[in-house]
């Protein structure tokens, strides 16, 4: 199908349309046909020497772009480079969000680094060639290490699975992480968070580090199986007697640690949401494209007024959808401190849920086809409803958000 011009926002260049024509190519002779093979394989085949992701990292490094999709250009204004890595991202997405979201945390540390302010940091990771996550979730802790506005955050009783100590200029970590750090078993450096143990204010008393992840003592599980983003690597991280020299902390104690958390969700929650306006996009327009040429009733089904409606209600809500996302990206790149907490979580959980909905209209619009491999809307849709669970439950988001209001 060729594609319309999306971008309807002010400000948008022709050299920004280029580089978004750029990523729609990309998505569709890289990332949507490769990620339909990986998605078939086991999680461990996925990472294996000679996968096709390897092949797909190799050409996304060539595009040029920097930790997280980003695009550096002088000429632009911050809200237009908000607006452009919006416009990378939905159109990568549209590929394959879990393989989108491997590529794009390729290089993230010395990004992560400067969003803090530490230079120095920037200048380390900036000579290994590695990929970086977030070790946050941990067993039996999903929630509650987010959860920064709840009482249970500062309710000693409950207590981190990964722990930290003080030894004189070191920090010692023993403990783990669970198995959903994207990217958990082939990172070469973390953002890593871990709990004092003793603490009287529970889990909001911690230590939060930009370390790199070839330390002795840390060691792996195996990559996760689950039912959607299957593109992307998840696992167990380790942590036994792992030092960790002072140079690689960002922040810690019971004031400051939660600030940490707070400024990484807010960033987070933006750029999830705009990572599903692309899988919401491809869903609809796969349900467009078989409504022109699947004949019921002696006519194409989009001849069928109720077919056209339901295809309606799907095109507003992607539309309504970007519009949301890219409101905020630009007022959280533009805005002195970024956009209140509330206001991001708004982005994740009303994109996500929208995808899961366009995602599983497409499907039911299928029928019988939407349940097979032959076509992308059923991958889509396991995609989006994991989206829901993937950097915080939709939920939880919610009731910390309300704790704000």
């Amino acid at each position: 199908m060729e594609q319309p011009d999306l971008d309807l926002d002010p400000g948008i260049t022709d050299e920004m349309r280029a580089i978004r024509d750029t990523c729609r190519r990309f998505a569709v002779e890289v990332l949507r046909p490769a990620g339909q093979r990986l998605d078939r394989l086991t999680a461990e085949q996925v990472i294996a020497p000679g996968s096709a992701l390897w092949d797909v990292l190799a050409k996304y490094k060539a595009l040029g772009f920097v930790g997280g999709a980003n695009v550096h250009d002088p000429d632009l204004t911050p809200a237009q480079h908000a607006l452009l890595h919006c416009m990378v991202l939905e159109e990568m997405t549209w590929g394959d969000v879990g393989l989108f979201i491997t590529c794009a945390l390729h290089g993230m540390m010395p990004m992560f680094a400067a969003g803090f302010g530490r230079q120095d940091l920037v200048e380390f990771f900036a000579q290994r060639d590695e990929f970086g996550c977030l070790a946050i979730t941990e067993p039996s802790h999903g929630s509650d290490h987010i959860a920064f506005t709840e009482p249970a955050y500062r309710d000693a009783r409950i207590r981190g699975s990964l722990k930290v100590r003080r030894d004189g200029e070191d920090y010692v970590l023993n403990g783990q992480k669970a198995a959903w750090v994207s990217c958990g078993t082939i990172a070469g450096s973390a953002a890593v968070f871990a709990t004092f143990p003793d603490s009287p204010h529970g889990l909001a008393d911690g230590a939060a580090f930009l370390m790199p992840l070839d330390l002795p003592g840390v060691t792996r599980g195996k990559p996760l199986e689950k039912h959607g983003q299957r593109t992307l690597n998840q696992g167990e991280i380790f942590f036994n007697n792992v030092r960790v020299p002072r140079r690689f902390l960002l922040a810690e104690g019971p004031q400051a640690y939660p600030m940490v958390w707070e400024g990484i969700f807010t960033g987070a929650n933006v750029h999830m949401g705009a990572q599903l306006v692309g899988v919401a996009r491809a869903a609809y327009e796969c349900a467009l494209d078989y409504a022109k040429q699947w004949v019921q009733g002696g006519k194409p089904i989009i001849e069928h007024q109720a077919v056209r409606m339901r295809l309606f209600s799907m095109f507003q809500k992607v539309e309504v959808m970007r519009s949301h996302v890219r409101r905020m990206a630009i007022a959280n790149a533009t805005r002195p401190g970024g956009v209140p907490y509330p206001q991001a979580a708004t982005v994740k959980v009303f994109a996500t849920e929208t995808a899961f909905e366009v995602t599983s209209e497409a499907v039911q619009m299928l029928g019988g086809n939407g349940l097979t491999y032959e076509y992308p809307v059923e991958k889509l849709l396991r995609d989006a409803r994991t989206s829901m669970i993937e950097d915080g439950e939709n939920y939880m988001l919610g009731l910390i958000a309300a704790a704000r209001l």
